[in-house]
């Protein structure tokens, strides 16, 4: 499939990508917290998230902006700003990241776990050419001279799509469009052939027409790769008919988390059926008001102690208020952390070929 083609996505099924029994995770995430001191108090950005990834498998992040899905990511990589803290326990291929002293997460970075984050314009520098910020990460981990370093480097921009690659080797980043600058930041995170890739909002700032070339590239050099990858956004049907699987976090925890097309189908958790109906649709009534949620994201730095969605949700008991709940299985790969759920029935939101 070239980029930008009218194919269909891979939907695939649940079960296609269902771990056999017993079989390690590529990544494995348990009571993972992650808190960052501030001048207003302490913000507890991410509060006790337990996830797994599996080699091969794309698992989507879903939620509200500020509802701490990036900075869960950059506490897996070790990227965590001053003042801050964490706990858990972030296992990758048997080994503990979290343990992880500064030189050995140097090894780590790059060749075994890549990232591209949401602004290509920040991320990369801008006094520096294409060719030295793509061949250097080779160089130092792959151990190649530069001469095979700039041959794959010309190899991967035409992978990921980019036009006329030996001139794009010399340009500076302020010299290309932002979809041709996040696509050198794929390359990049592609030179070493990582295990796991991390995608933070990667099409940020993006037409619709670039967001769903990005989107279908990072989809296709997954699965070409075997890559496990970690897809993050705030918008649902970004990670819709592009991930296997997809947690869905509000306020520093997870929500519901299973299969993708399950999720999709039969939301059950409160907060992941208002997303999907406060979604747009095809079919939405021409002139018709669409559909919000009300309120905010409650103050990170003092969490309510029982359901973080209450204050928002129509649906909200007394027990509601009292601590938890946590994450309980309702079903084949399909786990929810509420109450009072909505009761197991398909939903006409979004379908699964995604943006």
């Amino acid at each position: 499939m070239t980029i930008g083609s009218t194919d269909n996505h891979d939907n695939g099924s649940p079960l296609a990508d269902t771990p056999l029994p017993g079989a390690t995770p590529l990544l494995e995430v348990n009571n993972l917290r992650a808190y960052i001191g501030t001048a207003r108090g302490t913000v507890r950005a991410v509060d006790d998230v337990s996830l797994s990834l599996q080699t091969g498998q794309a698992l989507g992040i879903v939620g509200e902006s500020g509802s701490g899905k990036s900075v869960m990511a950059r506490a897996i990589m070790g990227l965590m700003p001053p003042r801050s803290a964490r706990s858990g326990e972030v296992t990758f291929q048997g080994r503990d990241l979290l343990a992880l002293k500064k030189k050995e997460k140097l090894e780590v970075w790059g060749k075994q776990i890549a990232m591209v984050f949401q602004d290509p314009g920040r991320s990369l520098n801008p006094v520096v050419r294409v060719e030295r910020q793509l061949t250097e990460g080779m160089r130092k981990h792959l151990g190649i001279g530069r001469s095979e370093a700039t041959g794959r480097a010309l190899q991967l921009l035409q992978e990921v799509g980019v036009p006329d690659p030996q001139r794009r080797l010399r340009n500076y980043p302020h010299e290309m469009s932002g979809g041709m600058r996040q696509r050198v930041m794929i390359a990049i995170a592609l030179a070493c052939e990582p295990d796991l890739l991390i995608a933070d909002e990667p099409t940020t700032a993006l037409d619709v027409t670039i967001q769903r070339q990005i989107l279908d590239l990072l989809r296709r050099v997954q699965k070409e790769r075997d890559m496990g990858m970690m897809l993050i956004s705030h918008d649902l049907a970004v990670v819709a008919g592009r991930t296997d699987r997809v947690s869905v976090m509000y306020a520093g925890r997870l929500a519901e988390v299973g299969a993708t097309r399950t999720v999709f189908d039969s939301p059950m958790h409160r907060y992941t059926h208002a997303l999907l109906g406060a979604t747009p649709t095809i079919d939405h009534t021409r002139h018709a008001p669409l559909r919000v949620i009300s309120g905010s994201l409650p103050d990170p730095t003092s969490p309510p102690q029982g359901c973080r969605f209450a204050s928002r949700c129509e649906h909200a008991q007394s027990d509601c208020l009292t601590p938890g709940p946590v994450l309980e299985s309702v079903g084949a790969d399909h786990e929810v952390a509420c109450l009072h759920p909505v009761a197991p029935h398909p939903v006409k939101t979004l379908t699964l070929s995604g943006r």
